[in-house]
């Protein structure tokens, strides 16, 4: 009795263990069957064709086109100032005035030493032309006309040299009032007025900007060079300048490349001029410069997203028809923030894997979103 029981139990067990192996197989089959039927979502766009103007990017600084540090030419108290800080002035405009009192009285002085020297020249001619007579007469010293003509030498002499001090002092004089050279902008007052100031003070009254125009200076590659000095000999270099946010500030033009390529960066140095007239740019401040040295017509692009980069080159990944990843090489020939240029691996229509490439590789199923999503619907 107890043989059966225990022949039954063994029985029931073996039953029991072969009911739960099929089930663990049939269910690691089913997994097995899901995994290699399941698609793999990314996200994919169509190559097209499209007509891409060429920049070149580089770092840049904005500077006054012309900038002068006005300082006094003579010494002396300075009076009054004649602009407000900020304010635009223009060529000639008067800028400051030194107290003219001591110069004034200086020329006057030159003035009545000029006067007092032509009456003694005008005595000395008299001189002259009496002792011309005598000599002609036969009743005149020759020695007495040739110290006339010397005395009368000399004092034209001197009423020269008066003049050139009423020159001077004239000259001097005009200094006391100082005049913008430049059409531009005044920043804040170094000086104010009641201060005696000297020719020497290397400080200066204020610094005048122009900045209508104004100028960026900004570094390229050497190698770009050819490209630049193309597009400045055409005549038409035109120059976009941007804030760090990719927001456009101004548009400009190319103005002059530097005489000389920095050996140390391998760069070189150029200068663009912007018109300014809202005040965007600013001296001193920091702007990303995009000249556009070609424009490439009909050519094949891709989301810049689309081009991966690793040990085996550049490639994209290119979703066919049955919505299985083909992995194609390519060749950039041009890309920007937003889209690349494909020479060679890709043709218009093709749709390409934008986002989710991590995930994919040669032979995979994928499901698509994005724009070539309506692309791809059977």
């Amino acid at each position: 009795m107890i043989a059966d029981w225990c022949k039954a139990f063994r029985t029931l067990r073996a039953i029991v263990f072969g009911s739960l192996t099929l089930g663990v197989a049939g269910a690691s089959a089913v997994v097995d069957a899901l995994a290699a039927g399941a698609a793999i979502p990314v996200v994919a766009d169509v190559a097209r064709r499209a007509d891409v103007p060429v920049f070149l990017v580089g770092l840049g600084s904005v500077a006054p086109l012309r900038t002068v540090t006005v300082t006094s030419r003579i010494d002396g108290q300075l009076i009054k100032l004649d602009f407000a800080d900020g304010q635009d002035v223009h060529e000639g405009d008067l800028i400051a005035e030194i107290d003219p009192q001591p110069l004034q009285a200086a020329l006057e002085q030159a003035q009545a030493t000029r006067t007092r020297d032509d009456v003694s020249l005008a005595n000395a001619r008299l001189d002259l032309a009496r002792a011309q007579t005598l000599t002609t007469k036969g009743v005149g010293s020759t020695q007495v006309l040739d110290t006339a003509k010397a005395a009368v030498a000399q004092l034209e002499a001197t009423v020269k040299v008066d003049q050139a001090a009423i020159d001077i002092q004239q000259i001097q004089l005009r200094f006391t009032q100082i005049r913008s050279p430049l059409d531009g902008r005044a920043g804040i007052h170094m000086v104010d007025a009641g201060n005696i100031i000297r020719a020497s003070d290397t400080g200066g009254i204020v610094r005048i900007s122009q900045i209508h125009p104004i100028a960026v200076d900004f570094s390229l590659p050497s190698a770009d060079l050819p490209r630049i000095q193309a597009v400045m000999k055409a005549g038409n270099a035109p120059v976009v300048a941007q804030d760090n946010g990719g927001q456009q500030l101004a548009t400009g033009s190319l103005s002059v490349v530097d005489n000389q390529i920095n050996g140390a960066t391998a760069t070189i140095r150029i200068r663009a001029v912007f018109d300014n007239a809202d005040d965007r740019l600013w001296p001193g401040q920091f702007v990303n410069v995009r000249v556009q040295v070609e424009f490439q017509r009909g050519v094949v692009t891709v989301p810049v997203t689309a081009i991966v980069r690793g040990p085996d080159g550049t490639y994209a990944f290119v979703v066919g028809k049955d919505r299985h990843i083909v992995k194609r090489p390519v060749t950039v020939a041009y890309s920007n923030a937003e889209l690349a240029v494909v020479g060679e691996g890709v043709q218009p229509g093709d749709t390409v894997v934008t986002d989710g490439q991590y995930r994919v590789q040669e032979g995979d199923l994928v499901d698509v979103t994005g724009p070539a999503q309506a692309a791809l619907a059977p």
